[in-house]
C-alpha cells in the first residue's frame, strides 16, 4: 500500500507527536511505501526534542512527487483541509476537545460551519476518541463519515523502571519520602488546573508529604501564569503557603526519554481535565504502571480499567462564552479530594496498577496497535478500538 501523510514533524504539538510515531511505526511495515509532505505551521518555536536516530529515520522519508501516485491520503495538521486529494482515499485527521469544533477552529479553516467544507462528501475522518466523535457530529459532520482509531504509545520509552532503578531516580530528585501526584501538559482551566490545586490544598493539609509535579510548556501555553492566577484567586492564603511549598513545576521542552522518567517516579497521576481530544499523558502514565486519576465521562472512559485507574464523577456542562457553545465535563472536586487520598492510603492500589496498566496497554494500545487499526479502515475493514479488558487481567 502507498500512503502520502501530508503533516507536521519535529514539533511540540500534539498532532506532530502522533504523526511522528505512526510514521516510525509504518515505517517498519515492507508492505507499505511512504512518503511525507511537510506542511506549515503557525510557531518554528514549537520544536520539540526527538532522538537523534528517530529524526535521522523521519528526515529519510521521500517529499511526494506533485502528481504522485498512492492508495491513500492522510492528513495530520491544522487547519484541517477536506478537499479531495488525488488519491483514492482522503482521510484527515480531526480531535475535538470541547463537545463542538470551536469557533476559533472554523476561523482557521475559513468558515463559519464546517458543513461550508466538504467534510460530508469529498474525504473521511480519523478521530482518536468516542467523545471527540460526538463532537464532530454535533458541529454537523455525518456520523458515517467519522472513524475512531485510538492513539498508542511506545513501550520502548514508557514502561516501569525495576524497583532499585526508580528508587535511584526518586532519591536524586530528593522525592524518597514524599508522595508525588503527577501532571503532564498545559496547567490551564480546560486541563483542569484550578480543581487539581484547590483538591491538592486539601490533601496536603491531612497529608503533608504530599507533593505535586507539574509539568508544562511554556512554549504552547503560559503555564507558570495560569498557575499563580488560579492560585491566587482559588486559595486563601495559609492554602498558599502549603502548596507553594509542595509544588514542583518546570516549563522546559523535555525529551520523551526526560518525560518518561518522570511517570517512572511518580506515585499517581492525576488529571481532572474539563475537555481533551484524547488526553495521551493518561495512556502514557499507565504503560508506565502509574494508578491514574481522570474524569469520568470523557475520551479517557475509551482506554481505562478500574483495575489501574480511579474515574471523578463529573457533570456534562452546556456553557456559553463570548457566542461560543460549548461543553465540558466538570469534575467534582470532593470527588477528587476522596480518589487522591485514597491512592495515598491503599498501597495496594499502586501495586496493583504496576502491572494491570502496562499489560493493558501492551494488548490494545501501542503504536502498533494504532497502526494496525488504521490500515484495517484504509483497507474498508473495521478498527478493533478497545479491546477486551478483561481477558488479560491477572
Amino acid at each position: 500500500m502507498r500512503i502520502i501523510i501530508e503533516g507536521w514533524r519535529f514539533l511540540c504539538h500534539s498532532y506532530s507527536i502522533i504523526n511522528q510515531f505512526q510514521l516510525l511505526e509504518m515505517l517498519s511495515r515492507p508492505e507499505l511505501e511512504i512518503f511525507h509532505q511537510d506542511m506549515p505551521y503557525i510557531d518554528r518555536a514549537w520544536k520539540t526534542e526527538v532522538s537523534d536516530r528517530a529524526i535521522e529515520t523521519l528526515c529519510k522519508i521521500r517529499t511526494p512527487e506533485p502528481n504522485q501516485a498512492a492508495d491513500v491520503t492522510l492528513r495530520l495538521y491544522c487547519p484541517w483541509n477536506f478537499a479531495r486529494s488525488s488519491s483514492p482515499q482522503t482521510w484527515v485527521f480531526a480531535a475535538t476537545e470541547w463537545g463542538v469544533v470551536t469557533n476559533n477552529v472554523l476561523a482557521g479553516i475559513g468558515v463559519s460551519s464546517l458543513t461550508e467544507t466538504p467534510v460530508n462528501s469529498e474525504s473521511k475522518i480519523i478521530t482518536c476518541s468516542e467523545w471527540s466523535k460526538a463532537g464532530l457530529i454535533r458541529s454537523g459532520v455525518a456520523h458515517n463519515r467519522i472513524t475512531v482509531v485510538p492513539l498508542g504509545v511506545d513501550t520502548n520509552i514508557y514502561y516501569p523502571l525495576i524497583n532499585e532503578h526508580r528508587k535511584n531516580l526518586r532519591k536524586k530528585w530528593g522525592w524518597e519520602d514524599n508522595f508525588i501526584f503527577l501532571n503532564i501538559g498545559g496547567c490551564n482551566d480546560r486541563k483542569g488546573i484550578r480543581q487539581l490545586l484547590k483538591a491538592f490544598a486539601v490533601v496536603v493539609d491531612r497529608y503533608p508529604h504530599a507533593r505535586l509535579v507539574l509539568k508544562g510548556s511554556e512554549l504552547l501555553y503560559p503555564s507558570r501564569e495560569d498557575i499563580a492566577k488560579a492560585s491566587q484567586e482559588l486559595l486563601n492564603d495559609a492554602e498558599k503557603e502549603k502548596v507553594a511549598a509542595r509544588l514542583l513545576y518546570t516549563g522546559n521542552q523535555l525529551s520523551f526519554a526526560q518525560i518518561a522518567q518522570l511517570y517512572q517516579a511518580a506515585d499517581a497521576y492525576v488529571s481532572p481535565y474539563l475537555a481533551e481530544g484524547f488526553n495521551l499523558p493518561v495512556l502514557e502514565a499507565t504503560a508506565c504502571g502509574l494508578p491514574v486519576i481522570c474524569t469520568k465521562g470523557g475520551p479517557t472512559d475509551d482506554f481505562t480499567h478500574p483495575d489501574f485507574a480511579l474515574l471523578i464523577e463529573s457533570k456534562f456542562t452546556p456553557m456559553t462564552v463570548e457566542n461560543q457553545s460549548f461543553f465540558i465535563l466538570a469534575p467534582d472536586v470532593n470527588h477528587l479530594i476522596e480518589l487522591m487520598e485514597t491512592v495515598i492510603e491503599k498501597p495496594e492500589i499502586a501495586a496493583r496498577s504496576r502491572y494491570t496498566g502496562p499489560n493493558f496497554v501492551a494488548r490494545g494500545f501501542t503504536w502498533k496497535h494504532a497502526v494496525d487499526n488504521l490500515l484495517d479502515v484504509f483497507k474498508g475493514g473495521e478498527t478493533r478500538g478497545k479491546i477486551d479488558t478483561l481477558a488479560f487481567l491477572i
